[in-house]
């Protein structure tokens, strides 16, 4: 079974993004930070398939963890989806340009998340 790693400081946001999954019926597991920092320690002790992150957050942003994150050999590869509000433009460019697989604007449009969960193999 896959291993999803949501981070997000909200946890309702976290559940929101869970039953999605659930209502989708994908089958994984999840893993859940509150924050970049957190996230980072999961990656680094778990086997992880793909990870939903958040930019505006505590300790560690989205988009600084996504640049540490592609910096390590070991997870070029990995999908890395933005799920956040930012919505301006050069905010969707700054995550792509810092390897960002794809980028949700918040609110979840569940049509929208399942068109991008489509490109990425679960």
């Amino acid at each position: 079974m896959k291993t999803v790693l949501v981070v997000d400081d909200s946890r309702i946001m976290r559940n929101i993004v869970k039953h999605t999954f659930s209502e989708l019926k994908i089958p994984c597991q999840f893993i859940e930070a509150g924050n970049g920092r957190e996230a980072l320690q999961q990656l680094q002790t778990q086997t992880v398939h793909l990870v939903l992150l958040d930019w505006n957050m505590p300790e560690l942003s989205g988009i600084d963890f996504l640049k540490e994150v592609r910096a390590m050999d070991q997870y070029k590869a990995l999908p890395i989806i933005m799920i956040t509000s930012e919505s301006a433009k050069y905010n969707v460019i700054e995550a792509l340009k810092n390897g960002a697989t794809d980028y949700i604007i918040k609110p979840v449009n569940e049509k929208i998340f399942v068109e991008k969960l489509s490109k990425i193999t679960l």
